[in-house]
């Protein structure tokens, strides 16, 4: 059964409120964590425990333990010039440096004349995300 401590490996497919498939990992390799220690969003998280291996479920996350409502400070004015001219359309991702030399990931949201408006939140942000999961393997840790 999952629970802390336990390295589960699950397939899943991941649809946003429409239905829209958003990623999945048919074809490929399961996903694996350690139950308990944060390595994915929460709600997902809260959903596979107490699960085991074999069983199935639609587990559906609100925004909020997931990865958070859109947040309006994450937008950024900057000017035309500092984004490549390639880029200058609505929905380019872009990847840019933080003030700590960390690696953000915006995407471009609106140009105008003079400038361009960058959104820094994750692309899932005020979504709400549908996982239907299948529990592949569990390897229980605890002593």
């Amino acid at each position: 059964m999952v629970r802390n401590g336990s390295v589960v490996r699950f397939d899943y497919t991941l649809s946003d409120e429409n239905g829209e498939v958003i990623q999945s990992t048919k074809g490929k390799d399961p996903v694996s964590y350690t139950h308990g220690q944060h390595e994915i969003i929460s709600g997902l998280e809260k959903g596979l425990s107490g699960m085991d291996v074999n069983d199935e479920k639609t587990i559906r996350v609100q925004p909020e333990e997931a990865y958070g409502p859109v947040d309006p400070n994450a937008f950024k004015e900057v000017p035309k010039s500092d984004v490549p001219a390639a880029a200058l359309k609505v929905g380019t991702p872009l990847r840019a440096r933080g003030p700590n030399g960390e690696e953000l990931v915006t995407h471009v949201c609106e140009v105008k004349p003079e400038t361009v408006v960058l959104d820094f939140n994750h692309p899932l942000a005020g979504k709400t995300l549908n996982f239907e999961i299948k529990v592949v393997d569990i390897e229980d840790r605890q002593s």
